[in-house]
């Protein structure tokens, strides 16, 4: 990653998977906006967690404009990414993509789905360096989004300066606790997330027909200690590299010998 242009110089999308009007992209917008005077946003019109690393590829895509450096898209934060360099900014990249602030913490298997993980995703694929953030709650009526607004100011001018290897995105997750009370920073492998906290509601609608809602009970179980679940619930905010090549060396090695 270049490091060659101040942060203030810098153009940054700012992108999402709760949708354009979401208090966290808001906070996010306040925060990058703090940080440089080229800020955009170009943000789903819904809600698209779980979205993923999703494309609409069978339905048209539209872009609302909002303001002039704010655009609204139905379809996926993917969608959103590829509009804002192909079309808002007439293939010239952003210098930085920021997604999030997410409602809800993007720790182990949860950056497979995530939304806010695939925008980054799309962008570190373009080349453009990109940082999720997300901020932990575990009651759905408490959030301390202060705890992120209080942090994030400080913490992304240190990791752009820093700069990191090219098909590698960055992960932010701020913990459920008081800005006061957060611990520290610390840099931490993805961990694994204990799966007893899905949850399958079943109900019946008006014509007797049974229907499901998947979704998590916010616990997070007793994740290892050196990991991006284990450093936020001790009450520090994590930071974790993620790789975009998936793959596992190890087994490619054994199946050369085996295969070939």
């Amino acid at each position: 990653m270049a490091k060659t242009k101040a942060l203030k110089n810098m153009r940054i999308l700012i992108v999402n998977d709760d949708g354009v009007a979401a208090p966290g992209i808001k906070l996010l917008e306040k925060i990058a906006k703090s940080l440089s005077d080229d800020v955009w946003v170009v943000a789903p019109e819904q809600e698209k967690s779980g979205a993923g690393h999703s494309l609409t590829l069978t339905d048209p895509l539209r872009m609302r404009k909002i303001s002039a450096r704010k655009y609204a898209v139905q379809g996926t934060p993917t969608d959103c990414v590829m509009l804002a360099v192909n079309k808002v900014f007439n293939n010239v990249k952003p210098d930085l993509i920021l997604s999030g602030i997410n409602r809800g913490a993007n720790m182990g298997e949860d950056v497979t789905y995530s939304g806010t993980i695939a925008a980054c995703m799309e962008g570190t694929l373009l080349g453009i360096p990109s940082i999720a953030l997300s901020q932990s709650f575990a009651n759905r009526k408490v959030l301390h989004w202060a705890t992120a607004e209080h942090f994030a100011a400080d913490i992304i001018p240190k990791i752009v300066r820093t700069g990191w290897p090219k098909d590698v995105l960055i992960n932010i997750n701020f913990p459920d606790v008081p800005h006061t009370h957060v611990k520290g920073v610390e840099v931490v492998p993805q961990g694994k997330r204990d799966y007893s906290n899905l949850e399958i509601v079943e109900r019946i609608d008006a014509r007797e027909q049974t229907y499901y809602w998947i979704g998590f009970r916010p616990t997070i179980g007793q994740p290892k200690r050196n990991s991006d679940l284990g450093a936020t619930a001790d009450g520090h905010i994590s930071v974790t590299p993620l790789h975009l090549d998936l793959t596992e060396k190890r087994a490619l090695k054994t199946l050369k010998a085996a295969l070939t």
